[in-house]
């Protein structure tokens, strides 16, 4: 019995990395997706080492352990490497309150999300 199992979702020239639970806005980390969205990954390296948002530490953190991923457990070329896929999910929201005047409360929201990695090695150009 059992389960069948699951087969790699991913061609065999990507690779994939997925981090949960980043402490930011889908919307605010979506900013920083679009900005290595198709690019080598070299550049989206660079772009990233020189962003002045927050978050852009843990995305190129998480672009890092995909090419790791490229190279150690498919075997792809890590300079042929670029930005296939940059995908932000919504999860979830921790709510907190404040105080404010005449008894009433201001509702903090304290959001995460979810980015989702695949690079992929580009065809040789005769």
């Amino acid at each position: 019995m059992g389960k069948k199992s699951f087969g790699r979702g991913l061609a065999d020239n990507e690779a994939m990395a997925y981090a949960k639970h980043l402490r930011t806005s889908p919307q605010k980390l979506n900013l920083v997706a679009e900005t290595i969205r198709g690019k080598k990954c070299e550049a989206a390296l660079s772009e990233l080492e020189f962003s002045h948002r927050r978050i852009s530490g843990e995305v190129k953190k998480l672009l890092e352990s995909a090419i790791a991923n490229a190279e150690n457990n498919h075997q792809l070329d890590v300079d042929r490497l670029y930005v296939a896929e940059a995908t932000v999910g919504k999860t979830m929201v921790i709510k907190r309150w404040r105080a404010r005047a005449r008894g009433r409360v201001g509702r903090i929201q304290k959001p995460f999300s979810n980015l989702r990695l695949v690079v992929r090695e580009r065809e040789e150009t005769a």
